[in-house]
C-alpha cells in the first residue's frame, strides 16, 4: 500500500519510460515533470502541440532524461492514429513501463433534462473510451516491461453520486469498472498492475471550471498530489495492483 507523506527520491524512476496523457496541463503536466525529475524518460501526450513543447522545455531544463512528444487528440483519434503511437513508441523505446491517463475532459455542468447530447457522448469517448482503447493498443508495449504500471485518474464522484455532473461523473464511474477488470483480466501477468488514483481538488483549469467562484489559491498544486501516482509507478509499487487510493487522503489535504 502506499505510505503517507510519501515523497519520491531522485532516481526512483530512472529507466522506466512512462506516458502521460493531457501532459500539456494541470495534472498531466505536473506528473510528466514529477516523473522525470525522478529520473523517468516521460512520453508527453496530448493535442495541443505548442503547450506539449513548452513541457518538454521545461524537463529538459531540469537536466532530466530527454522526453518525447506525441501530440494525440482523444477526441477525435482513429485507429490509424492510436496504432501509429503504439508502434512508435515499440519501435523507439522497445517497451512501456508506465501508462498514466492524465487526460480529462468536463463537459457541461448542467441538469440532464438540459444536457447536450453531443457533448454527452465527446465526454464519455474522453474520459471512458479513450483510455479503454490506449490500454488495449499499448498493451503489447506494457508486457514488454518487467514492472509496468497502469494508473487511472479517477475523481470523488465514483463515491458520491452528486447532481448537474452529467456525463463526467458517468464517465469516471465506468472508469472505476474498466480499472477493475483490466486488474482481474491480467491477474495471471506478474509483470503489470493496475490502480486508479483520486488527485481530489486542484488548482487546476478544469477545477476552476468546475467551482468559478472558488478562489484557487486556497487549493493544492497540482504538484503536491503527485507522490502516490510516482509511488504506483515505481517499482515500490510492485504487489499494488486493482484498488484505488485517494491522494489527498494520503498527503494529509482536503478532498472533493
Amino acid at each position: 500500500m502506499i505510505p503517507k507523506n510519501f515523497t519520491p527520491h531522485a532516481g526512483l524512476l530512472a529507466g522506466r519510460v512512462i506516458l502521460v496523457t493531457g501532459a500539456s496541463s494541470g495534472l498531466g503536466q505536473a506528473l510528466a515533470i514529477e516523473c522525470a525529475r525522478a529520473g523517468a524518460t516521460v512520453i508527453l501526450s496530448g493535442r495541443n502541440g505548442a503547450k506539449l513543447e513548452r513541457v518538454y522545455d521545461e524537463i529538459e531544463s531540469l537536466g532530466a532524461p530527454q522526453p518525447a512528444i506525441a501530440r494525440l487528440d482523444l477526441a477525435t483519434a482513429t485507429a490509424v492514429d492510436y496504432d501509429a503511437l503504439a508502434q512508435t513508441i515499440g519501435t523507439e523505446f522497445g517497451r512501456l513501463d508506465g501508462l498514466v491517463h492524465s487526460a480529462g475532459l468536463l463537459g457541461d455542468r448542467t441538469p440532464l433534462e438540459q444536457y447536450d447530447v453531443p457533448t454527452w457522448c465527446k465526454v464519455l469517448h474522453v474520459n471512458l473510451t479513450a483510455p479503454f482503447i490506449l490500454t488495449q493498443v499499448l498493451l503489447p508495449c506494457l508486457r514488454k516491461s518487467p514492472d509496468a504500471s497502469i494508473v487511472f485518474v479517477s475523481s470523488g464522484v465514483v463515491h458520491n453520486s452528486r447532481p448537474f455532473w452529467g456525463a463526467y461523473a458517468v464517465a469516471k464511474t465506468g472508469l472505476e469498472s474498466v480499472r477493475s477488470m483490466w486488474s482481474q483480466e491480467l491477474e495471471g501477468e506478474a509483470n503489470i498492475r493496475v490502480n486508479s488514483v483520486n488527485p481530489g481538488r486542484m488548482r487546476t483549469p478544469m477545477r476552476a471550471a468546475a467551482y468559478p467562484g472558488e478562489d484557487p489559491n486556497t487549493l493544492p498544486t497540482p504538484a503536491s498530489v503527485t507522490g502516490p501516482f510516482i509511488y504506483l509507478l515505481s517499482s515500490q509499487g510492485r504487489g499494488t495492483d486493482g484498488k484505488y487510493f485517494d491522494a489527498q487522503e494520503l498527503i494529509g489535504g482536503a478532498t472533493s
